[in-house]
């Protein structure tokens, strides 16, 4: 991390608030862009002088489209394979600030296939709620071609082409609470 730990936020253990906080991703589909979240989903925050190390994951198995049928497309070999792999992991021990601006290198896994990546995002500062907690918010995104995590599912369109881009954004916008 360059610069100081506590410019993220005060040093301590930062757990997920997962009331307020989101998970999801975007793809190119036909005409437009597709969207779902996850609803299941939990992580880290841990800031020391030394550094910060960011670490989630979200439930396969909580994917939400507004769609069940979709959904359950989405769980199955197909696209994330839930059974197999139930989970969709993210971890970082590479943080960079520049104002609010924040840079992360880490790792995400996906259907069982570890990457690395590059995440750019903003940071707000800490504060305190109505209740005392302190908290600090992060929102995140990176884009990653699907088919280099084995999601490869695609159907051929009548006029040619994918019905379904490889690119897909994942934006998280996470909210954290330091522990007691």
């Amino acid at each position: 991390m360059t610069g100081s730990a506590l410019t993220l936020a005060p040093a301590g253990t930062w757990q997920l608030d997962p009331t307020h906080s989101t998970v999801g991703f975007e793809v190119p589909y036909l005409p437009g862009t597709f969207r779902g979240r996850f609803h299941e989903i939990e992580g880290a925050l841990d800031v020391s002088e030394d550094g910060a190390a960011l670490n989630g994951s979200a439930k396969v198995a909580s994917v939400d489209v507004r769609d069940e049928n979709l959904a359950a497309h989405l769980r199955s070999p197909d696209f994330f394979d839930a059974e197999r792999h139930p989970e969709l992991r993210f971890s970082a021990n590479e943080i960079e600030l520049d104002g609010e601006a924040v840079q992360v290198r880490g790792e995400v896994t996906i259907k069982g296939v570890t990457k690395p990546v590059d995440v750019e995002g903003t940071v707000t500062a800490p504060l305190t709620d109505s209740h005392g907690n302190e908290r600090v918010g992060l929102r995140l995104s990176t884009t990653v071609d699907r088919t280099d995590f084995g999601v490869s599912w695609n159907m051929d369109l009548p006029a040619g082409g994918p019905a379904l881009g490889n690119d897909v954004t994942i934006v998280a916008e996470l909210y954290f609470v330091k522990a007691a």
